[in-house]
């Protein structure tokens, strides 16, 4: 086979290889969302991240999963939580706690639906070197 044959036929394979790859659900990004990390330290091959989130009046988290556990408190507003069937698995109020399982089977939400601010300082404990959060497609009942 001549070179520039075997090069046209490459080319023409990794064309179709790319047109018949099956588009990706695009992420959902969080909207009046920032994070200020507070601590951290890395032990025993685990990242320990304390971060204060801040969730303006109608903000999301967006979809997302963690590769690691979070634990959390309200420290100001309401949260408003997402299972990823769309259901509210729970509203925490200031004072209230919540515990995030790590894995991409643990896909949610976080939203204000408050007038004000919504405050959550967290505690991530994620394999070193692990994203905080990872974003993920929205569920079709969302």
């Amino acid at each position: 086979m001549r070179r520039s044959y075997r090069f046209a036929v490459a080319v023409g394979v990794a064309a179709a290889a790319v047109a018949l790859t099956p588009a990706t659900a695009s992420a959902t990004p969080s909207q009046g969302v920032t994070g200020e990390i507070l601590a951290q330290t890395t032990i025993g091959g685990r990242d320990y991240v304390l971060r204060k989130i801040t969730i303006a009046p109608g903000g999301t988290t967006g979809w997302h999963f963690h590769d690691g556990m979070l634990y959390g408190i309200v420290t100001e507003g309401t949260l408003t939580h997402y299972r990823s069937d769309c259901t509210v698995d729970g509203v925490y109020d200031v004072g209230g706690t919540i515990t995030e399982p790590s894995g991409d089977g643990y896909v949610h939400r976080g939203r204000n639906l408050g007038p004000g601010p919504m405050v959550l300082h967290v505690l991530y404990i994620d394999p070193a070197g692990s994203p905080l959060a990872q974003d993920a497609p929205a569920p079709v009942c969302a």
